[in-house]
Formats: structure tokens, sequence, C-alpha cells
């Protein structure tokens, strides 16, 4: 049983006559009558009642043409919904991040989303270890991490760099500095993330070899939280410099350079070299290199 097949049942029940249904269809009658016929024979029933000048369906016509009208809505909504991926109107891009990523992919996500509001982006946090091997075998379109990948099968686009910074409060009394030392830095009080990470590690392994304190006071779950309690004065905090920026833009923080701790990262977007991608994430690997192509806010 052939969908155009079916197709010709619906054309010839709806006109109620073989010669018009041909013409509808463009098709010749004797083209259209042995579409029927070879239905028939394939179910062993009649479709149609042929001493009925109208071309009425029998009892097994109707219960077929049922069956013929809902292929015909499925096929149009399959056909709807790959015209809907074409033109990003439906459509999934999922990447792998930690949550300083978060911050540095968001201006890409709203390039992406101006040309295709309609296209889904997730986001799902995810180590930074895991990430390309995600990618490789298709649980993640895309990754962010801040290491040139060993995997041959990666493309990696890079976003920039990033360092860290001291973040304080417009009104704190190093907000005018430039730089500071990283013992006058961990004299602050200083609001931490208390979540692992390597680059927290480093930082206060390089107190402890250079003997100074670092005077932490408060530990927080979450970058935003972090940027929050320094807004309202709680302290100072070391953090990536481009997770703040539209912060530091709107006057709420301030940023001062700590050149010791400063660790530069190359930050990067990671997916597949080869095989075939979703038109989403064709049209985000585009916007990312459209905005790889700038220069890193200062």
């Amino acid at each position: 049983m052939e969908l155009h097949e079916l197709q010709v049942l619906r054309a010839v029940a709806a006109e109620r006559s073989f010669s018009r249904a041909a013409a509808t269809l463009h098709r010749t009658q004797p083209a259209v009558s042995q579409a029927i016929r070879r239905l028939e024979e394939e179910l062993g029933e009649r479709l149609f009642d042929r001493s009925s000048k109208g071309g009425r369906l029998t009892e097994a016509g109707t219960i077929l043409l049922d069956y013929a009208e809902r292929l015909t809505r499925l096929k149009d909504e399959a056909e709807g919904a790959v015209r809907e991926l074409q033109e990003l109107r439906r459509g999934r891009v999922v990447i792998g991040v930690n949550e300083a990523a978060v911050h540095v992919l968001l201006p890409i996500v709203v390039k992406f989303r101006e040309q295709h509001p309609r296209a889904q982006v997730e986001m799902r946090r995810v180590p930074s270890r895991q990430i390309p091997g995600e990618v490789l075998n298709r649980s993640l379109d895309f990754g962010f991490v801040t290491f040139r990948p060993a995997e041959r099968g990666l493309l990696s686009v890079s976003l920039g760099v990033d360092e860290l910074v001291m973040l304080a409060h417009p009104k704190h009394p190093m907000a005018r500095r430039r730089q500071i030392t990283m013992e006058e830095f961990g004299r602050q009080t200083v609001i931490a993330h208390n979540d692992y990470s390597p680059r927290r590690e480093r930082v206060l392994r390089l107190f402890e070899e250079k003997h100074a304190p670092i005077n932490i006071q408060i530990s927080l779950a979450s970058l935003d939280g972090i940027k929050r309690a320094v807004e309202m004065g709680l302290g100072v905090a070391l953090l990536p410099r481009r997770c703040a920026l539209s912060e530091i833009a709107r006057k709420q923080l301030v940023a001062v350079r700590v050149p010791q701790l400063r660790m530069p990262r190359d930050l990067r977007l990671v997916c597949r070299r080869s095989g075939e991608s979703s038109h989403a994430a064709s049209a985000f690997l585009e916007a990312a290199k459209g905005h790889a192509e700038k220069p890193a806010a200062k």
C-alpha cells in the first residue's frame, strides 16, 4: 500500500468521480482506476460501489479513507517539521559548560537568537574533562573548555582570553587602583566560591608558597551570588573578568588587576570536526565564529 494510492482514494472520495479525481490529480483516468484497483486487490475488498453513479464508498472504503486522511496529515506534519528545522523555527543546540562559561557564551546566544528566535539553546553543567568525549559521542553539540583538546576529531574556536581580576564595590578603598599585589588582595575581606576548581586550588597554593595569608570570610556556591555580595559591599572577590562585564559596564563593580594571580585562560568552543550537524548547530557555530573575530573586551 503506497501513500500516493491513498491520496488517489481521497481524491475520488472527495470528487465522487474517477474522472474529476483524475483532473484534480493531473493524472489520466485509467491511472486513477488502476491505483484504486491495486488497493482493492491488496485488501481483498471493494472500496467503491461501482453501481453508484456518485462513486460512493463501501464500508471498507470508508474505513480506509479515515486512515488515508490520518496518514496524509502525518506526512504534511513531517514535511512541516523538517522545513521548520531547515528554517530554524524548531531545533536545539546543546552545549556543555561550567558556571563561568555561561557568561562568556551569552553574547553568542544573543546573536544566535536574534537571527533564529525560535531555536532552543540548552546549556548543561558538565565537568571540563568529560566535554571532549561527550561532544564526540554526540551527547553534546558543543563544549566550552579552557584548553586545546587533544582529540583529533574535534574542531575548536577560540573565543579570546580571560583572566582573574579582583572585583570590588566602586567605593572600596582599592577600587581606583589599576593593580594591587596578591598580598594586598589577601588582606581584604575575600568572598570565595566554595566549589572545587583547578584555578581555585592554584590560587590557594600560590598563597601557601608565598607564606601569605588570604582572608576568606565568606564562601558562596555561585558566581552570581559572589558578584551580588561584592555589590553589597560585603568584600572583594577574585573572579574571571568576563563573568562580570555587564556589572563593570554599569559601574556596579570595578575590576582591579592582580598580576600575580592573573592566570590567563584561552576560552574555546569545541565541536565535531566532521559528520552531519543539525541546522541549528551549524548556525550557532557561525555565530560563535563571528563573535570570535572581535577582540576580547577589556
